[in-house]
């Protein structure tokens, strides 16, 4: 008797310990909704699976899909894809603009999506990112009253962010990021319970949006705000994030912002921002990090950010300061002019742009819907590219090892999930390991685990406690510096993180304080990519088989475009980077990965400012030169791409580009100059522009030589063209619709 009670006892405590949650079985009905969304998601790998027999409360556990249950009825809804953001292209002689995305199908309905997903009337968490959605959001969207998080990032949702989300009366979370969303925000203030909004990387603005003063993170960078810097937060007693960088903000800086008694994050670079901060301004004792780059401010910086700080970073170049060095400042007429030009809009000039966007708008759905997918009218008019190259610029963990401490439990965990796989990154946030973890991963160093040894120090492979590969680089630096020092470098390197760029995971530094004879020790941890480097590719003939010219050519638009975020997502700019095509590696999508870029470190910065990202530079000629010399190397790399032949001399080099010139004068002999494994595959016009713009990279004359963003807008074209060549099957050879809409899902 004494054991039946034992056993009874046992279970009863078990059935204690298990979540409620985990006990929820899923009313059919639900069930159902859930196998429509499967469909009209157009059964996304993410779903693979889904049956009518599939018991949703008790999916196992992944990156991609989350669903909580509560009772009989879903709570948390979390679906992250693989369809990365648009990218956009223009040629001018052409007289069109036409967009090449991984958005769904033109049978795909926004409208008919959420009438069947708000029938999930419990929803507290809803997160669908890089899904391919298209479309307006459409005012249903309010029927999820119950919403505490809300997250649609890296989508091609456009229009305006309907009104009717100003009524949520628990809404913690709004994450709209990385879509195309134009017009004015909806006033937020009245949302008591908002903490996080981050609506960056679309179209929204020109006025500055009213939110409430409880919020801890707002993110607004890259968008088309043209007001000035709303007084209303000198209230938001709560805010520890403000990032309001890339947009064309007007007027002074509120003083206030810096003394916020909860701040720790504040970003206004590249704005038009004018005047000077008052010398007695105050900063708050957990302030961590502020740029001010690229603004038109004048005068001296307070003693608070200006001083030299462990605890603070400060980014300032490119204004017209007298604080630091002249070098990496403007001359102070430059920014008397500018500002004189400079105005607030008034509200005629408001409800102008939003009026046009809105015009433009609704005849790039028109378009869409009738088969030719161009929302990138708006986008080529008003997107600045410079801008859209610096969007990736997160604020994972400062160095300081804080974080934001306040933000509620929702918050912080669906930040935290969603960040994994949150739009075209795919890497978990920065993290600052320690020497443990770092020998854990790499088996105390094992020879074994050791790849090579490259220009930037060792390589070894390891693997996380989480079972993730990863590459570990040692870098020994030359002379001792501080560890001030250095950690403001890592801050820059944090924010080194583009999907056409190998990932930087996190750093453990190493200083040897009690030998002072022993050099100082970083450790880089990589993303691994599995697919091996681009050469290999090229010369291996099975795997050369793979890249017809539809794969070359977007793989090269995907190393120009991590090398215009070196150039331009930074201030000057990282330039110098080692574009040798042994240093470009393919994942798994033959999607392209720059390694072996320039590191900002000590040993190869200037010490200005600690605010430049790039290689010690005497002047500006200088930083000209080395950005001529990134596009030679790409020019070179171009060249063997075409012809599928190795460059080993300067001879090999004239000699390839003899072969092109020549092919150029007799276009007849353009698929002769081409890789064989590849010929029959290349639209002419699509070659032809990849053999111009690629000659003009290897031009003598570096003035001469494009921009990296006439390479980007040449290669973007080439793109394009070939296709529509390719979809529309004048293509020769039996490859059929194999090759079709590569590009489009490629980029």
């Amino acid at each position: 008797m004494d054991g039946h009670r034992f056993c009874l006892s046992f279970l009863i405590s078990i059935l204690v310990l298990i979540p409620l949650h985990s006990l929820a079985q899923l009313s059919p009905s639900e069930s159902r909704i859930l196998l429509q969304v499967q469909q009209l998601l157009e059964f996304p790998p993410s779903l693979e699976g889904w049956t009518n027999w599939t018991n949703f409360c008790y999916l196992p556990l992944s990156q991609s899909v989350q669903i909580v249950c509560s009772g009989n009825h879903i709570t948390q809804l979390t679906i992250i894809g693989n369809k990365s953001s648009p990218f956009y292209s223009l040629k001018p002689t052409r007289g069109n603009f036409v967009v090449s995305q991984q958005s769904l199908s033109k049978a795909f309905s926004i409208d008919t999506f959420f009438a069947v997903l708000t029938k999930l009337s419990s929803l507290k968490m809803l997160s669908l990112v890089s899904l391919g959605l298209w479309g307006s959001l459409p005012p249903m969207i309010t029927r999820f009253q119950s919403l505490e998080v809300l997250n649609m990032s890296s989508n091609f949702l456009y229009g305006e962010i309907p009104a009717g989300i100003s009524s949520f009366r628990y809404l913690s979370s709004i994450v709209f990021s990385d879509n195309l969303l134009n017009g004015m925000v909806p006033h937020l203030s009245s949302i008591a319970t908002l903490e996080e909004v981050d609506l960056s990387d679309n179209l929204l603005g020109p006025k500055f949006p009213s939110l409430g003063d409880k919020v801890v993170s707002i993110v607004l960078r890259n968008n088309t705000f043209q007001s000035e810097i709303s007084l209303e937060f000198k209230t938001f007693n709560k805010l520890q994030r403000l990032d309001i960088s890339s947009n064309k903000l007007v007027g002074l800086i509120p003083s206030a912002l810096f003394s916020l008694p909860s701040i720790q994050y504040l970003n206004l670079a590249m704005n038009k921002l004018t005047g000077a901060l008052p010398k007695n301004v105050s900063c708050s004792h957990g302030l961590g990090f502020v740029d001010l780059s690229r603004n038109l401010l004048t005068g001296r910086l307070p003693h608070c950010i200006g001083s030299n700080s462990s605890t603070l970073v400060v980014f300032y170049s490119w204004n017209c300061l007298a604080s630091g060095s002249s070098k990496y400042q403007h001359p102070y007429f430059f920014c008397n002019n500018e500002a004189l030009a400079v105005k607030p809009p008034t509200q005629n000039q408001d409800s102008e742009p939003r009026s046009k966007l809105g015009f433009m708008v609704s005849i790039a759905g028109g378009i869409l819907v009738g088969g030719v997918a161009v929302v990138v009218v708006i986008l080529v008019i008003f997107k600045r590219p410079e801008v859209r190259a610096s969007a990736v610029n997160k604020f994972m963990k400062s160095k300081m090892g804080k974080n934001f401490s306040h933000i509620s439990p929702n918050v912080i965990t669906n930040t935290r999930h969603v960040s994994r796989g949150l739009g075209v990154l795919g890497l978990p946030p920065y993290h600052e390991f320690n020497l443990e973890e770092i020998e854990e991963a790499t088996k105390n160093f094992d020879p074994a685990n050791l790849m090579g040894h490259g220009s930037q120090g060792q390589l070894y492979k390891g693997f996380l406690r989480d079972g993730s590969p990863v590459v570990v680089r040692c870098l020994k630096l030359k002379q001792r510096h501080s560890s001030q020092r250095l950690l403001q470098k890592m801050e820059v390197i944090s924010k080194i993180r583009h999907q056409h760029l190998i990932g930087i995971l996190g750093h453990c530094i190493v200083m040897y304080k009690d030998h002072p004879n022993m050099s100082n020790t970083v450790f880089l941890v990589l993303e691994y990519v599995s697919n091996g480097k681009l050469r290999s590719h090229l010369t291996d003939q099975r795997k050369r088989e793979m890249l017809k010219w539809p794969q070359r050519v977007a793989i090269t638009v995907g190393v120009v475009r991590g090398i215009q975020f070196l150039h331009t997502g930074f201030s000057p700019g990282i330039f110098g980077n080692d574009l040798k095509i042994e240093n470009i590696l393919l994942d798994e999508n033959l999607s392209a990965k720059v390694s072996g870029y320039n590191l900002p470190l000590p040993d190869r910065v200037s010490s200005e400012a600690s605010s430049t990202g790039g290689e010690a530079l005497d002047c500006l000629d200088s930083i000209k030169h080395s950005e001529k010399e990134d596009v030679y190397q790409l020019g070179v790399l171009l060249l063997e791409v075409i012809t599928g032949k190795q460059v080993m001399s300067q001879n090999e080099l004239n000699v390839l580009k003899l072969q092109l010139e020549e092919s150029l004068i007799d276009t007849s002999k353009l698929q002769e100059a081409t890789d064989p494994s590849m010929r029959g595959t290349c639209a002419h016009e699509s070659l032809k522009t990849t053999v111009e713009i690629t000659l003009n990279c290897l031009s003598k004359d570096p003035s001469q030589r494009p921009s990296i963003e006439d390479v980007l807008w040449n290669l973007q074209y080439s793109v394009q063209v070939q296709n529509g060549w390719t979809s529309s099957g004048k293509h020769s050879g039996n490859l059929g619709g194999k090759l079709s809409g590569y590009i489009s899902t490629q980029l």
